[in-house]
């Protein structure tokens, strides 16, 4: 049995601490951005906007922690309700 309170509480931890590092990366360097897309995702997007400010840092942080959280409960439903 995962205890889904404790794992919620330590996904958002580290997708918080993930998040923050990343936002400061692409922050000194922006070109990483469009490295990312073009070889990662292997699309050439042109991002108009370098605009970083602090609502779309606390915007970006509580939109993931939300998806990190819904994925992981996911994960522990079923995991606790799965059967071996």
């Amino acid at each position: 049995m995962i205890n889904t309170k404790h794992l919620l509480k330590v996904v958002s931890a580290w997708i918080s601490a993930v998040y923050v590092v990343c936002y400061l990366g692409v922050s000194f360097f922006p070109m990483s951005r469009q490295l990312f897309m073009r070889y990662s995702f292997h699309a050439d997007v042109t991002l108009r906007s370098n605009y970083f400010g602090f609502e779309y840092f606390i915007s970006g942080l509580i939109i993931w922690n939300i998806v990190a959280l819904l994925s992981a409960g996911l994960f522990a439903y079923l995991f606790n309700a799965i059967k071996k």
